[in-house]
């Protein structure tokens, strides 16, 4: 087991990145709590939602307040796939091929509207999000440390979209939402933007080297037999589940596994306790699900459905 020192400064750097974050973002603590998760269990995030609610402003304010670069993809049909990773030019001078890179490789990438672009464009985020590199002409380019994908999806416009393929859901760690803000905060929002946005007034709160070490000290929290089988009969009952045609697959039960892992480090626990896995089920295993065809519920129903059903291990915390 690891020293309880390492948690508290998991601990600390998801309270900083999340208090600068919420000073942009208004009154989405959770959803910026469950960003900032995922950012430090190495996981990529799919943003669903309708346009306007403040997407691109959390990618963008989450890589100011870590010190990382940004780049935006705003994905439209008839982008190619070099569009993303980039491409070899040759260069008449000195007769070699030199790789210009594409906006793939920067630390923290928006990927805006991601099903407006072609299967076959969406294909070349595969490579970055799983291996985090990508190949250009046969040769492999590392991606910077950390890396993290927010993609932005629409859920209303069907026309002229592309749904992503489940190859490509599956290598989101989670789906969040964010909705509309209460007219209280929208009103808030209203008054801080009057003169200047407050993203002008955020400053870096979080080295680099201290979330990749948040990053790795999170991945040594302790996650007993008892919690691994829970996670294991979550995911094996979405495999099971009647109204479900393709349930989770093994890397939905990583996913599970890691945020827990965070969620622990993050209240400052060395475990996991059932409640990590209950509160990240859903986020992390229904954009996962196929539903049959005639089906109408929706897969969040289901996995809370799933979590009623499925008995809670009694913990142990020790090793």
């Amino acid at each position: 087991m690891h020293s309880a020192g390492s948690n508290q400064i998991v601990q600390q750097v998801a309270e900083r990145i999340t208090q600068s974050v919420s000073q942009v973002i208004i009154g989405k603590r959770n959803e910026i709590r469950l960003t900032v998760l995922g950012l430090l269990s190495h996981g990529h995030i799919l943003i669903e939602d309708i346009p306007g609610v403040g997407k691109t402003m959390m990618a963008k304010t989450l890589a100011r307040v870590i010190g990382a670069t940004f780049s935006r993809i705003q994905f439209t049909p008839d982008m190619l796939p070099s569009d993303v990773t980039g491409v070899s030019i040759f260069n008449p001078k000195t007769r070699e091929f030199e790789f210009r890179a594409g906006p793939i490789m920067s630390q923290i990438v928006l990927a805006d509207e991601i099903n407006r672009t072609t299967p076959k464009t969406q294909s070349a985020l595969l490579e970055a999000m799983e291996e985090r590199q990508v190949t250009v002409d046969g040769v492999t380019h590392l991606l910077p440390e950390p890396f993290l994908i927010l993609a932005t999806q629409n859920p209303i416009e069907y026309e002229g979209t592309y749904p992503l393929p489940e190859a490509q859901l599956d290598r989101f760690m989670m789906r969040i939402r964010l909705g509309y803000p209460t007219p209280n905060e929208e009103l808030m929002v209203l008054s801080m933007q009057q003169h200047q946005h407050p993203i002008e007034t955020i400053h870096q709160s979080v080295s680099i080297q201290d979330l990749v070490f948040a990053q790795r000290a999170s991945r040594e929290i302790y996650v007993d037999n008892g919690i691994k089988e829970y996670i294991i009969n979550i995911v094996n009952a979405t495999r099971n589940h009647p109204e479900v045609y393709l349930g989770s697959s093994p890397r939905g039960s990583l996913a599970l596994f890691r945020t827990s892992q965070t969620r622990a480090a993050m209240a400052g626990r060395e475990y996991v306790i059932p409640d990590d896995v209950k509160a990240l089920a859903e986020v992390t295993l229904a954009h996962r699900l196929i539903m049959h065809h005639e089906s109408i519920t929706a897969s969040r129903t289901i996995i809370n459905d799933i979590l009623k059903n499925t008995p809670v291990p009694g913990t142990t915390t020790q090793g």
